[in-house]
């Protein structure tokens, strides 16, 4: 038991779409992740999509609804099988939680990040 300091586990990569565990909370990962440009568009079937916005802005875009921002101590919410896409033209550094082995990529084609530990 220890606190977790999220601006640590930030600095310690730069790469973009590539998140890393941070923590487990119940059957939840709890991750960071740097994202800049855009995520293809995508849905989870099975699991709600959390994003905490900790620096920057993010948009995410919505399939058929208009997008929404988050900027900073914002958090968006995607419901389960509502297709979407995050997006960020400058960097943006973001809290997610999703079920343990839940693949980031959703149905969108993309590889899976590792989503490895740090």
């Amino acid at each position: 038991m220890k606190a977790i300091n999220l601006a640590e586990k930030l600095a310690l990569f730069d790469s973009h779409w590539d998140p890393k565990v941070v923590g487990d909370y119940n059957d939840n990962e709890v991750m960071v992740v740097k994202i800049k440009g855009e995520y293809p568009f995508h849905k989870h079937d099975g699991t709600d999509d959390f994003f905490l916005v900790l620096e920057g802005e993010i948009v995410m875009d919505f399939e058929g609804a208009d997008p929404v921002k988050a900027g900073p101590g914002e958090l968006v919410i995607v419901p389960a099988g509502v297709v979407h896409r995050p997006r960020a033209e400058e960097e943006a550094k973001v809290l997610l939680i999703e079920p343990k082995g839940e693949p980031n990529s959703g149905d969108s084609g993309r590889a899976p990040a590792p989503k490895d530990r740090i």
